[in-house]
């Protein structure tokens, strides 16, 4: 990091209260945390997006199930 953006994080007050480490470690898992819910977001969005059924191999079976009566 460079030296200007470090002395920004060290006058912050949580870090100072809490360290730089524990306030970097935080952010870090903040950023994996919302990284990895996005890439899964992204694979649903893929796999279920708009017009992409259940693919050739289920073709034809969304006519077959009934729901229940209420």
């Amino acid at each position: 990091m460079d030296e200007p953006l470090l002395r920004r994080l060290d006058a912050d007050e949580e870090v100072r209260r809490f360290g730089r480490s524990a306030v970097l470690r935080r952010a870090a898992a903040d950023y994996l945390r919302r990284a990895r819910a996005k890439r899964i977001a992204e694979a649903y969005r893929l796999g279920y997006g708009k017009d992409k059924g259940l693919g050739e191999e289920f073709a034809g079976w969304q006519d077959e199930g009934s729901w229940p009566a209420k």
